[in-house]
């Protein structure tokens, strides 16, 4: 089964003059494979024609045609967004308890949550009836949900992705919007669950990301539904909100959960089934059957799915790695004792060395102080103490992105980086045009394209979904060894900080008021000491080498509380 997707947004017909026409084998033989559609004025591309040569892929400019051969088993589409659209196969299996589901970023996770909560109604690929939605579902466990979706039965509860646009469409006191829609009387629960309570007498738009994103969590779980979908409910929050969110999500009962999530350290600790989405990101996604979270999980990292027997990716494996002889490295930069003062805000940073070929990471609370040390080693601000005066060259990646209107390719990335983080077909597109994934990427490869001999990312992976944090984590530990230098990675997402760190620097203390910070320390160390902080302990799966986290209470959970050992390298 061959399906032809077009990008529409990419495609550019009158800069290419319908290339993609003029070079098919078949258009040249008298065959209508590919025609103008005289209402849009883009190509149409006829799957039951196309030879799959694969020539208007290589050619076309703007890479906006993607051709694929699919199985024939995989059927019909659920839902298809038109002539040559994206295209979603499967639904997940909806169960009492929490449904995560794992995938790229542009694979069908909105379609998916769009038609469970009732807001999209599948069309089969084409237009369809509910009988016969129905009836290509019999006998699937998800068969009965479809059913009570054409009788309205289902009430469904959204938390959107992106929730700094809340304040836009909500405003007031945040206890005072949150009473009003609290449905279920479980409303200080949450607050106390989510440590919301001072943000309560704020007024919506004063809201940082993390208590927006708390805030619009509470909101949530605090309605009566039959379902809750949470898209992405870990951006903008630190690990210990990451966790708490996870027991808030966990606490509900007898409900249909389901859970968008890229990190895969929440999402295996607040899910009881995993569903896999794979594909081809713009083109097409197919659902895996249900699985349970550690197999999900662990297929997902391997890249082959076992009852499926497909596999989409090479696999990613964890190592627990001996911490380098720092004989065999060379020392980049030293930094003394740090001190820095703000209105009600104190930071105090232990000295340091950091070492070339290595990679450090950061981890600790928000408004503990790392953005403020990253800063003092950029030269963007100086320390009360002293100038710390450092003479290595620096790269610096902000946390917050200011995007300029300029275009992407004047910014002179490094070619092999543009291809690298498949950026080709947003070179001529304005830097403050671009989504927050593709801001974010373009931020690392500006930052990796410059000659220095040390590179500051503060939290890289916000906006990237797993497959592209896997694939930066993988580049990154090759960009520090082929380049002889110092990488500096301030990050929430404890996986990607454990696939990449060489050595651990761990800020604690009361967010806001100061903050402290360790001199860097050995993984283990500083792993032990950040989450004895946090009252959580890991564990590593047998099968992968990837950290879990224990559930609260377990048998593992007590028994490395007992010996100390809150990160189990071994």
């Amino acid at each position: 089964m061959r399906i032809a997707v077009l990008n529409k947004d990419r495609c550019k017909p009158k800069e290419c003059n319908f290339l993609c026409v003029r070079i098919c084998p078949r258009v040249k033989t008298g065959d209508e494979t590919i025609v103008v559609d005289e209402e849009t004025n883009k190509p149409v591309i006829a799957e039951d024609l196309c030879s799959g040569c694969g020539i208007c892929v290589k050619k076309c400019p703007f890479g906006a045609i993607t051709i694929i051969n699919l199985p024939e088993e995989v059927g019909r589409p659920v839902h298809q967004y038109g002539v040559n659209g994206f295209r979603l196969y499967n639904l997940p299996t909806p169960r009492e308890g929490v449904v995560g589901i794992v995938g790229a970023n542009g694979i069908g996770k909105t379609t998916v949550m769009k038609i469970l909560s009732g807001e999209l109604k599948p069309n089969l690929g084409a237009e369809a009836g509910w009988e016969e939605i129905i009836e290509r579902f019999r006998g699937k466990e998800v068969q009965s949900y479809v059913e009570k979706l054409r009788n309205k039965e289902v009430r469904a509860v959204y938390k959107p992705q992106y929730v700094d646009s809340i304040p836009k469409h909500v405003g007031g006191v945040v206890r005072g919007v949150l009473e009003k829609g609290d449905e279920l009387g479980n409303l200080e629960e949450i607050i106390e669950t989510l440590n919301l309570r001072n943000a309560l007498g704020k007024e919506v738009n004063e809201l940082s990301g993390g208590e927006l994103q708390r805030f619009a969590i509470a909101a949530c779980l605090t309605k009566d539904a039959s379902i809750y979908l949470l898209d992405e409910p870990s951006s903008y929050l630190d690990v210990r909100e990451r966790l708490n969110v996870a027991k808030a999500v966990r606490g509900i009962k007898d409900r249909y959960v389901f859970v968008v999530e890229h990190d895969l350290i929440v999402l295996d600790y607040l899910s009881d089934y995993v569903h896999v989405i794979y594909g081809k990101p713009g083109a097409y996604g197919i659902i895996s059957n249900i699985k349970s979270v550690r197999v999900g999980i662990n297929e997902y990292l391997d890249g082959f799915l076992r009852s499926e027997n497909t596999r989409f990716r090479d696999e990613i494996r964890f190592e627990v790695r001996p911490p380098s002889e720092k004989k065999e490295l060379n020392e980049i930069l030293s930094y003394p004792d740090l001190v820095k003062e703000y209105d009600g805000f104190r930071l105090s940073i232990n000295s340091g060395v950091l070492y070339a070929p290595e990679i450090l990471g950061i981890l600790g609370p928000n408004a503990t102080g790392k953005t403020t040390f990253v800063r003092m080693l950029a030269g963007d601000i100086e320390a009360d103490n002293l100038d710390v005066g450092l003479k290595a060259k620096i790269s610096y990646k902000p946390q917050y992105i200011r995007p300029q209107p300029v275009t992407v390719n004047s910014l002179k990335l490094k070619p092999e980086l543009v291809q690298r983080f498949n950026l080709t077909h947003m070179i001529d597109r304005k830097v403050d045009e671009l989504s927050g994934g593709e801001l974010q990427k373009v931020a690392i490869v500006d930052c990796l394209s410059r000659e220095a001999d040390l590179y500051l990312l503060d939290e890289p992976s916000a906006y990237l979904d797993v497959e592209e944090r896997l694939a930066l984590g993988k580049y990154l530990k090759k960009f520090a060894i082929d380049n002889e230098v110092s990488v500096l990675i301030v990050e929430h997402d404890i996986l990607l900080i454990d696939y990449l760190s060489d050595e651990l620097m761990v800020f604690e203390g009361v967010s806001g008021v100061n903050g402290k910070a360790s001199e860097p320390l050995s993984p283990r160390a500083g792993m032990n000491q950040f989450l004895k902080k946090m009252n959580v302990t890991f564990r590593r799966d047998p099968e992968t080498g990837r950290p879990r986290a224990n559930k609260e209470g377990s048998v593992k959970d007590r028994e490395q509380k007992k010996s100390g050992e809150y990160y189990y390298i071994g």
